[in-house]
């Protein structure tokens, strides 16, 4: 039985965000969110990663389960979740969104990426524990 190498979340976001500029390279920007998402989505899995897509969370409030849910576009290896945009630039509720998700889901690190911008390196936020950086 072969045993996979648990990765670190450095090895995990520079394999998606490699993932990511090979999207862009080959489509270009100005596609569909939802296109942009899915050949992600088959980028990852290509180079070998687990990846969970339009993943149902349950949302609960101060421990009490709320009967509500939320869809996180791309969750990778259960520990990096990915939000996928093709937007102008991005907002502060995008930001606002991935860290929320962070916090419910009890993960540390997210990445937002954005399809629409002509270079896809300005298009992408790293998100750890409430502090924003570019990737």
């Amino acid at each position: 039985m072969e045993t996979r190498k648990r990765r670190t979340i450095d090895e995990l976001t520079s394999l998606i965000i490699a993932a990511a500029n090979e999207v862009h390279r080959e489509l270009g920007p100005g596609l569909l969110e939802s296109i942009c998402e899915q050949c992600l989505i088959q980028e990852l899995k290509d180079r070998g990663l687990i990846v969970e897509s339009q993943l149902t969370v349950p949302v609960s409030y101060k421990g009490k389960p709320l009967g509500a849910t939320m869809r996180l576009d791309i969750l990778v290896e259960g520990r990096v979740i990915v939000e996928v945009k093709t937007v102008d630039q991005f907002h502060e509720a995008h930001v606002a969104q991935l860290l929320t998700y962070l916090k419910l889901t009890d993960r540390k690190v997210g990445l937002l990426i954005n399809f629409n911008d002509a270079l896809l390196k300005h298009g992408i936020r790293r998100v750890v524990n409430g502090d924003i950086t570019q990737a």
